[in-house]
């Protein structure tokens, strides 16, 4: 029993929600679950993603049709009789419901839902206001609920109120319903003659979702096609936790057009890396600005998509620009088995067409070991020798009208160092290209490593490749150079990542920690803080300042200089000086108290005229050497608190070189995202300079995560900039800093 504890952390989960704009109902209803277990973080989210239990939406034993017809002629006649096709495929009996119908298409028709035979597992709503009906449905326990009604959040403010009192009817209910502004893809015939690990299909527009369901035109199971539509209620994040769980998925594609609760969709983005079910996902969005006022260069630096670029990344979920990568991912994700070894091979029987995919495939990141000499050796009994065999391998054209030809595929495939043999065929050259297709399919027969053809010809109707190639389950076919780079890349990169992954939520922080308690006393709300008032904050979560001195008088700063030690850095200090540096508020170098004094009283003068409010000049050590960077956190609308690491000082302007992740993450996601930094070999030494202390800044922007999980919306924006990280050994400093209490 939760006790008072309950209603204190709903009504604040529901504050934070829709203060974010979102939907309340269900991330109450997910806090509400994860708060009864126990299982929240420090600032009150859950840790693990609700499933909620979905076997009857998708395999219901009884379906009412709300708004049945069978008038000719009628829209509602199409989408009944469809649904009647549906319910005899799945073995669920169908009940019609019209009030002024006795039978619809020879079945019994109810007046009312209270009149139904027997309690449905799911309703399917062919009304134009579906809010009156789901009042009824909850009074018959009905489990699910699909409403096409369009007219609600996509129309606007107006349809967006309409949206939110269907969601709350819809809480009150206890059923869960999929839409609005849905369509009729849950209940499409899918094909039930094929094998092998299947694709589940996530769409929130129904249409775009068209080339993964034809797929199956071309050998590739599809078991699930869920058209979440306006997300009322269940959403993306509920179907990727839910089918990461079934058996016969073997990759989950997505066509996402908006997140509805960012920390959902990372909880079940967790979900499905546990299982080790690969996500693929288009998300439209990515010339999206994100623009926002903001304090700080964090803020600047952010853009909604770059955040969510980010999220997906860091919890395994691979992002792909079009629907024909998605279809092709997906598929090559969903089929084949485990790499053996993360060396690709490039096969082919003309030279150009071997450099050009291997110049691609390595821009892309793919790896392309040169073959060993014994190897070379052995591919030359049947490959004359002029001809190159090191990687990419070029038969000539010949070896492969004969036997030579799978003798060279079968030693490609025996060398230890390749897991992925790509041979392009840039066009049909029969008999030489239909005889190697074949030896590629009887190759990839025999072996559990990776084979991929790519049928560049633009007609497609040739039987080498409608028959022998789509024929085969074991080879991986594409129709261009980029979706099949994109995919064996996808494939490589998600079992490196699922080998290797760790639930950041498993490591959350549950509890404050005393550094909470000490930085609660130094927020101040509405408010920019001071740097001195900043740096305090740091130093209550471990962050290391240089000694510096709060002044209020010319001598005064000389005494703060004499204990500080020359050379010393001054600086104006105020709650309301973000950048002052621009200002001619940042006095370096000094090397004496003359210089001290002229250099206190200009600071103030020039605050004067500027009409700026200070607190007080800041006496501070000067420190020159080592390799400035910027550490700062930032909130996002969808996911919360962000934080974001980068090149520091001015560079930060000019290059926008930063990389960013959402909460929780662990040192991993650190010291990759200071992988993804341009300007990253700076840490590493340059012109002769030493390497810095990297430990050191992935243990400051460890302690800023902490700071931004336990301040949460408290802390609005926080930039650390300089952050100087000195040489190996000797840790990190945080020259400047500004802070914005909410």
């Amino acid at each position: 029993m939760l006790g008072s504890t309950h209603g204190t952390l709903t009504t604040h989960f529901r504050a934070r929600v829709v203060a974010c704009g979102e939907e309340p109902h269900a991330a109450v209803h997910s806090m509400t679950a994860a708060a009864a277990e126990g299982d929240l973080d420090v600032s009150g989210r859950p840790l693990h993603a609700t499933v909620p239990d979905l076997d009857r939406f998708f395999r219901p034993e009884s379906v009412a049709v709300i708004g049945a017809s069978d008038t000719e002629g009628r829209p509602r006649t199409g989408i009944t009789r469809q649904l009647v096709a549906w319910a005899e495929r799945v073995g669920a009996r169908l009940h019609p419901v019209h009030p002024t119908r006795e039978s619809v298409f020879g079945r019994p028709c109810s007046p009312s839902v209270a009149d139904l035979p027997e309690q449905v597992d799911l309703a399917v709503l062919l009304v134009g206001d579906p809010l009156p009906v789901i009042e009824e449905l909850g009074q018959a326990k009905v489990k699910f609920a699909v409403a096409f009604a369009s007219g609600f959040a996509e129309t606007g403010e107006e349809g967006a109120a309409a949206q939110a009192r269907l969601a709350a009817a819809v809480e009150r209910s206890g059923l869960r319903l999929l839409g609005p502004n849905t369509n009729l893809n849950a209940f499409e015939a899918f094909r039930d003659d094929l094998d092998g690990p299947a694709i589940a299909l996530i769409t929130q527009s129904g249409h775009q979702g068209r080339p993964v369901y034809t797929l199956q035109e071309l050998g590739v199971r599809l078991s699930h096609w869920a058209p979440t539509g306006n997300e009322a209620d269940l959403e993306t994040a509920d179907f990727i936790s839910y089918l990461s769980q079934r058996p016969e998925v073997g990759a989950i594609a997505c066509y996402v057009e908006g997140l509805k609760d960012g920390r959902s969709f990372l909880l079940a983005a967790d979900r499905a890396a546990r299982a080790g079910v690969p996500v693929v996902a288009v998300k439209v969005g990515r010339t999206e600005t994100g623009a926002r006022t903001a304090a700080s260069h964090t803020g600047k630096l952010t853009g909604a998509d770059q955040v969510v670029d980010a999220a997906m990344r860091q919890f395994g979920v691979i992002r792909v620009d079009g629907l024909d990568e998605l279809q092709d991912t997906a598929a090559l994700l969903a089929r084949a088995r485990k790499p053996q070894a993360d060396g690709v091979v490039v096969y082919s029987i003309s030279g150009g067409t071997g450099a050009h995919f291997s110049d691609l495939a390595t821009g892309a990141g793919l790896k392309l070991p040169t073959l060993s000499e014994e190897k070379q050796r052995e591919l030359h009994e049947w490959i004359p020798d002029y001809l190159n065999v090191a990687n990419p391998v070029d038969n000539g054209g010949h070896p492969v009208g004969d036997w030579r030809g799978r003798k060279i595929i079968d030693a490609i495939l025996a060398d230890p160092d390749v897991g992925v043999l790509i041979c392009p065929i840039t066009g049909p050259f029969p008999p030489m290209s239909d005889k190697l297709a074949q030896d590629l399919v009887d190759a990839a027969e025999t072996t559990d490593k990776l084979v991929c053809v790519v049928w560049g010809s633009p007609v497609g109707t040739e039987d080498a490749y409608r028959t022998t190639l789509l024929g085969s389950s074991r080879v991986a076919t594409f129709r261009t150079f980029g979706n099949c780079i994109t995919a064996v890349k996808a494939y490589l990169d998600h079992h490196r990542f699922a080998a290797s992954y760790r639930s950041p939520f498993d490591e959350a922080p549950r509890t404050p920690s005393p550094s909470f308690r000490k930085a609660q006393a130094l927020m101040r709300p509405g408010h920019q803080l001071s740097e001195h008032a900043a740096k305090q904050l740091l130093r209550a979560y471990g962050i290391r300042v240089p000694r510096e001195q709060l002044v209020t008088s010319a001598a005064a700063a000389v005494r703060a200089a004499g204990l500080v030690g020359f050379p010393v850095v001054m600086k104006a200090s105020g709650a309301r000086l973000a950048h002052k540096t621009e200002l001619g508020l940042v006095k370096v170098g000094l090397t004496s108290a003359s210089q001290v004094r002229d250099a206190y009283r200009e600071l103030t003068d020039v605050a004067r005229y500027e009409g700026i409010e200070l607190d007080g000049v800041l006496v501070c050590q000067m420190i020159e050497r080592g390799v400035e960077m910027m550490v700062g956190v930032t909130h996002d609308a969808l996911f919360g608190p962000t934080v974001t690491v980068g090149l520091g000082g001015v560079l930060v302007e000019v290059l926008h070189d930063a990389a960013v992740r959402v909460p929780p993450f662990g040192e991993d996601q650190v010291r990759a995202m200071l992988g993804e930094l341009r300007g990253r070999a700076l840490l590493e030494g340059v012109r002769g300079g030493p390497p810095v202390d990297v430990d050191a800044l992935v243990e400051v922007v460890l302690r800023v995560q902490r700071m931004a999980l336990e301040l949460g919306d408290d802390l609005a924006e926080l930039d650390i900039n300089p952050l100087m990280v000195l040489g190996r050994g000797q840790g990190a400093v945080a020259l400047d800093a500004l802070a914005v209490c909410r």
